[in-house]
């Protein structure tokens, strides 16, 4: 499993969709001018797992493009158990464009259900909750732990920060207490069903998209 400090290694075929019929193949000639492009690309086709406006694009240079229009809210999570879930929420937060994704605990997480999305989403490893409190201090954010807990303020009916850092815990046990207590408002996702929770990547989808309702700008065309 590769260490999360810097890019998935590998060729770019690792970024590749399973069905190679997904993507468009080599460029026809005379290629396109500019920096952005790469030449492999050009040569053998682009299969990766993004939007049509970045084909044929380096990822340098897509990471670039993103970082000029990312929305203002992070997102964090903790990392105690090795949740797979964590995956799945770089993933989201890849596609609702957050600032960056804080990974708290442990180092090493399962990115395999990120999908390769990682490769264009900023990261940042805190070793503890003390050290997401300072960090979210120092950059004046404040946190919104999302978990359905005595207290809890309805996320549906709660006006959201614009620079939120959106905080979640861990598959089954859900925040720890001292991540509870780090928090500026917690806030529940309303259930209607007979479980008591909703997987953690499902609760980070919701609250980033209720995010997005607020405050995105919408393209309606």
């Amino acid at each position: 499993m590769p260490d999360e400090d810097g890019p998935t290694p590998g060729p770019m075929v690792a970024d590749a969709t399973p069905d190679l019929a997904v993507g468009v193949g080599p460029h026809p000639q005379p290629w396109p001018a500019g920096a952005q492009y790469d030449p492999q690309l050009l040569a053998h086709g682009d299969h990766r797992n993004v939007g049509d406006g970045y084909r044929y694009w380096t990822v340098e240079a897509i990471v670039a493009d993103l970082d000029t229009r990312r929305h203002e809210f992070a997102v964090a999570i903790e990392n105690w158990q090795h949740d797979a879930n964590i995956g799945t929420v770089v993933r989201t937060a890849n596609a609702f464009l957050a600032r960056e994704v804080l990974i708290i605990g442990r180092k090493r997480w399962n990115r395999r259900g990120a999908m390769v999305t990682d490769r264009y989403q900023h990261l940042r490893h805190l070793p503890g909750i003390a050290d997401l409190t300072d960090w979210a201090a120092a950059a004046g954010r404040p946190i919104v732990a999302i978990d359905n807990t005595p207290g809890a303020r309805p996320i549906e009916t709660a006006e959201l920060p614009r620079n939120a850092v959106f905080l979640f815990g861990q598959e089954g046990p859900g925040l720890t207490a001292e991540a509870q207590a780090s928090a500026a408002m917690t806030l529940s996702i309303a259930q209607f069903g007979s479980t008591r929770s909703i997987n953690a990547g499902v609760a980070a989808g919701i609250a980033m998209h209720c995010w997005i309702r607020q405050h995105a700008v919408i393209d309606s065309g």
